[in-house]
């Protein structure tokens, strides 16, 4: 089966005051369907202009970004934007503050025209009910509510393009240790319930270990290590993954037990 997604060769150079700075040097990476395939690394490391290229923010130097088997295209049809979304790490920048939350998770179906715009309002109670949050909050604004609130928005105006793609970018990392865990549990249950891909881009290797099935490391723009989440943590092939991986704490048995859950979409820790 052809991969959903696959990087060919792909490398980015910026130019910067007459000098060349590369940021993704000759990476081929394939992700496929149905997985949560982590990319980590220390900052440099090439992460963000990966998710930029995918989404199509920035243009490849060489290489080319394949989806469902087809080049992308510089400039992307509505459908391809509409495939592959994306949640940021701030949802409180992602949302406007002018637009009520029903506005906000409304406006992709708008653009894009999904559904009967009369069945749209019932669209947007349904979505933000399946991440875990009362239809009634459609009136409320962005500013009024809790970071994981938030996230949980985003995540809901993601979906309403109802793609086969998410790129998430550190969508955890702004919250805390609880509420981070609650809502890797939303992320797990919709991924298994829509059939979604993801790309986790983070810099926490204990979130990593919690959520992705792959993970692929990248040091100064290259693509040093590649595999399953269980071989790499258990058997790193190279000196600078055992140096990231060396940095997680110990697996606790509150952690394998939140991992587990995870990984079984249980509710045991609340959603």
């Amino acid at each position: 089966m052809t991969p959903i997604l696959e990087l060919d060769r792909l490398g980015k150079t910026f130019e910067a005051d007459g000098h060349s700075v590369v940021a993704l040097a000759d990476v081929s990476l394939a992700f496929e369907r149905g997985e949560c395939h982590a990319i980590v690394g220390e900052s440099g490391s090439g992460k963000t202009t990966i998710a930029n290229l995918v989404l199509g923010l920035m243009q490849p130097t060489e290489g080319e970004v394949r989806f469902n088997g087809v080049k992308l295209p510089g400039l992307r049809s509505r459908q391809q934007k509409r495939a592959i979304q994306l949640v940021q790490q701030n949802p409180l920048s992602a949302l406007n503050p002018r637009r009520s939350v029903g506005a906000s998770v409304r406006l992709p179906l708008d653009v894009h025209e999904i559904g009967p715009s009369r069945e749209r309002a019932g669209r947007v109670a349904a979505l933000l009910e399946e991440v875990g949050l009362d239809g009634e909050m459609a009136r409320r604004s962005p500013r009024g509510l809790s970071g994981g609130q938030r996230q949980r928005i985003a995540i809901a105006r993601a979906l309403a393009c109802e793609p086969e793609l998410i790129v998430l970018d550190e969508p955890t990392s702004a919250l805390d240790v609880l509420v981070q865990a609650r809502v890797l549990q939303l992320l797990h249950r919709l991924r298994v319930a829509h059939g979604l891909t993801y790309i986790f881009i983070t810099h926490d290797l204990a979130v990593v270990r919690a959520i992705a099935t792959r993970v692929s490391v990248f040091q100064k723009g290259r693509l040093v290590e590649t595999g399953p989440v269980e071989a790499i943590f258990s058997d790193p092939k190279t000196a600078y993954t055992r140096q990231l991986i060396g940095a997680v704490p110990v697996v606790t048995p509150e952690e394998a037990k939140l991992r587990d859950a995870i990984r079984a979409g249980s509710e045991a820790a609340g959603t």
